[in-house]
């Protein structure tokens, strides 16, 4: 057992105003099952990064343990060997006879090895790539979202795989992961770091309870402050009125005082004065108890999307619907039968390359007459007349360019599109910046505030969630429970999907 100490750790990117970390201390236990919770954009990855010694820092990071990073990197060229050939360049001196110890526990067979590397599917890769990860001794392992894009099979069989393992961090914004797998947390909070005992649902618990006496404390604080400033007014009041009545009177108004009576008024106006500068003290104690309160407490603003009522109650039917592309073989999709009626939330399920996303490229097509020239279509599928649709892409490597760009070509109204990325939790410092710039995450959260600002009958999500953290998760629920927009998605989050769900497809 060993420990990872950081102390006063400052670091920022080059050319960057603002700092990533700023004298920030900590300490864990490299025998933890750590979960790594944080907004986007806050430096999870960085953190990882930072600890495996790529960015120069301020502070120090101080241990005795080797680390090693999921996911591994991958080239062009990689692709075409296989993952026996790739295992040494991931990680050295790794003992093959140990990754086959590995592999049954998640559920796949040795013979992936020997298969070049493109032909694995995402689930297949990730799996590959954990089984090296965890065949090493004594390593701390640094995981980085590994079920990002995958089925819920998949995910099963890695958080089953993950929560039998110890010694690492887990980056994840799965609730259901987290709660699975981990023993401790390590939390970015919006101005400070914190490391606490339990899973995910017995952190959160706490921090609602925090946040809750936070508040109470700032209100008490704040009406303290006001009934000493409202004394301390009065006071001062007062003492200036004796000071300006101690030198001169007028005999006939004031025919009970004398020139004796000077020094009684300065004594009373001197104590007046005394009292003014106490309850000045106690007004800066208060707001100093007060200072930090709030600091941390996540109270995420409530979004809002504007749907449109369409006059049909089926937007969507579908009868014996079978799909296959030109160039395959087999069908993509066979004999689905269902409909999607107005105010139903329909989640479609099932394994990668089952058709999902094939099937909302075909409703997409049929609503605006789209080209699907590469798609043999049998069967029923009949989109509602004047169907206006928002759609979200799961892929984001053709966001470029400035939000501005991106809010003139979308026909969005910017000073509106800018104040849903800030109630998303955005800052006005990534505003300047150029979107291909942006973590996966953020690039996620334009694509949903595009959506959002985007009247429609129908909104079409496909994995909105991947890489968005579980905080704007949870705001997106709120969202979708007020507002009730009729939706059709492919969303993998045990906990999202099971909150919202009207109906569920299986393909």
């Amino acid at each position: 057992m060993a420990q990872i100490n950081v102390t006063n750790l400052t670091f920022a990117y080059e050319g960057s105003f603002d700092d990533i970390f700023e004298n920030v201390s900590f300490s864990i236990d490299t025998n933890w099952k750590l979960g790594f919770i944080g907004r986007n954009g806050k430096g999870k990855t960085t953190f990882l990064n930072l600890l495996l010694g790529r960015y120069e820092y301020e502070g120090s990071i101080s241990t005795n343990v080797v680390f090693d990073y999921f996911p591994y990197k991958v080239s062009g060229t990689d692709m075409e060997k296989t993952a026996d050939e790739l295992m040494e360049k991931w990680k050295p001196s790794v003992e093959s006879w140990r990754v086959m110890c590995e592999l049954p526990q998640l559920s796949i067979d040795a013979d992936l090895l020997y298969r070049p590397f493109k032909t694995l599917s995402f689930g297949e890769r990730t799996k590959v790539m954990l089984a090296v990860l965890f065949s090493g001794e004594n390593d701390f392992l640094l995981i980085d979202e590994p079920t990002n894009h995958l089925d819920m099979e998949a995910r099963e069989i890695i958080k089953n795989y993950l929560a039998a393992k110890k010694g690492f961090i887990l980056v994840s914004h799965d609730r259901d992961l987290l709660d699975a797998c981990i023993d401790h947390v390590l939390v970015l909070n919006r101005a400070t770091i914190e490391v606490q005992a339990g899973n995910f649902s017995s952190w959160w618990e706490n921090k609602a309870k925090a946040d809750a006496f936070s508040k109470h404390e700032n209100e008490k604080h704040l009406k303290e402050i006001g009934k000493l400033k409202a004394t301390a007014d009065r006071s001062s009041r007062w003492a200036d009125k004796g000071e300006a009545r101690k030198i001169g009177f007028d005999p006939v108004k004031e025919n009970d005082r004398s020139i004796a009576t000077r020094s009684y008024i300065g004594a009373k106006t001197k104590k007046m004065q005394a009292r003014v500068k106490s309850y000045e003290k106690r007004i800066d104690r208060e707001i100093a108890e007060k200072e930090g309160l709030l600091q941390d407490l996540e109270e995420p603003i409530d979004l809002k999307v504007m749907p449109m009522e369409h006059y049909k109650k089926v937007l969507v039917d579908c009868k014996d619907l079978t799909l296959k592309y030109q160039d395959g073989t087999e069908p993509v999709i066979s004999n689905l039968s269902f409909d999607l009626l107005q105010g139903e939330r329909v989640f479609l399920s099932g394994e990668n390359g089952c058709g999902k996303s094939t099937l909302i490229k075909a409703i997409l097509a049929e609503a605006s007459a789209g080209d699907v020239s590469n798609l043999a279509i049998e069967g029923t599928l009949n989109v509602a007349p004047n169907l206006v649709i928002s759609y979200i892409n799961q892929d984001t490597s053709w966001l470029k360019g400035s939000l501005k760009d991106y809010a003139l070509k979308n026909g969005l109204d910017y000073s509106l599109f800018l104040s849903i990325l800030s109630q998303l939790d955005m800052s006005r410092v990534q505003f300047e910046k150029n979107i291909e710039d942006y973590s996966e995450g953020q690039k996620k959260k334009v694509l949903i505030a595009g959506s959002l600002l985007t009247s429609a009958h129908l909104y079409i999500w496909d994995e909105p969630l991947n890489y968005i953290d579980v905080f704007s998760r949870m705001q997106i629920e709120k969202l979708i429970e007020e507002y009730q927009p009729t939706m059709l998605l492919v969303e993998h989050d045990v906990r999202f999907r099971e909150k919202l769900a009207t109906k569920e497809i299986a393909l």
